[in-house]
């Protein structure tokens, strides 16, 4: 009976449990919808296992179940989901990232949204240098002419940056005519960065880039921003992968997956 006793599969513990049904839900989340056959492959479970935690998650609406179709993501998770978003202020979950990256650079830090086609700043940490940058918390810069405000718009179509574009007027003298800009910003959305190169304000420079929320949609941008001596194009291009990874990390503190949204 000893014997018997010391080979028997031991019950998975209570965190081991809470793992699996956690995956079940990853599982159906990236399916749509899935047999339990199907579903118990990719866990690498045996189908009385995958149906009793499935099976539990029904009880409890995480899990919707079709007769002869399988298993979907249940109305309980719409419920948190909702909650989640009211209790995620993307200021409070940026201000962290946008701290650190602040004392990385020691130049201004800006956070913004878009807000009626225009790039709404909503944080800005002011640099060290002896620098005078103008932008204001709760001021809206324009999209064309601003790093930020280009971030916010690089998942958009040609169509809807050239109608951005010329929404703002006639550019300034020395400032990108629209075909120049229209490369700028399908270079810009290849790399996943934009770049204010003095468009917006005299001898100031920015590095910028898109935050994506749970939806894989752009739902706020970050820049980097400082005087053009101390943002020469080689500064600019090192500051790339920083303002990006922060831009990023800010995403997956909103849920984002690291998958974009195809344009």
């Amino acid at each position: 009976m000893a014997d018997d006793e010391n080979t028997a599969p031991k019950a998975p513990s209570g965190s081991q449990t809470l793992f699996r049904g956690l995956d079940l839900l990853d599982v159906v989340a990236e399916s749509g919808t899935i047999a339990l056959p199907a579903l118990a492959k990719q866990l690498g479970l045996t189908r009385s296992t995958t149906h009793r935690l499935a099976t539990a998650l029904v009880e409890r609406r995480f899990l919707s179940q079709a007769p002869r179709e399988g298993y979907s993501l249940g109305s309980k998770l719409l419920e948190l989901g909702y909650l989640a978003s009211q209790q995620m202020d993307l200021p409070r979950m940026a201000r962290p990232h946008l701290e650190k990256l602040w004392e990385n650079t020691e130049d201004t830090v800006h956070l913004g949204v878009l807000d009626n086609d225009r790039a709404l700043y909503l944080d800005k940490l002011t640099g060290r240098r002896r620098i005078n940058i103008s932008s204001r918390v709760g001021d809206r810069q324009p999209i064309r002419s601003t790093g930020l405000g280009k971030a916010l718009v690089l998942d958009e179509v040609e169509d809807r940056w050239r109608a951005l574009y010329r929404s703002e007027g006639p550019p300034a003298p020395g400032a990108p005519d629209e075909a120049q800009w229209i490369d700028w910003m399908r270079d810009y959305a290849q790399r996943g960065v934009a770049f204010d190169l003095e468009e917006n304000e005299d001898r100031i420079r920015c590095v910028a880039a898109p935050i994506r929320g749970a939806s894989g949609q752009i739902v706020g941008a970050i820049s980097v921003s400082g005087a053009a001596q101390y943002m020469d194009d080689d500064r600019m291009k090192s500051l790339v992968d920083d303002v990006r990874d922060t831009a990023n990390a800010i995403g997956r503190d909103l849920g984002w997956n690291g998958k974009r949204v195809a344009r």
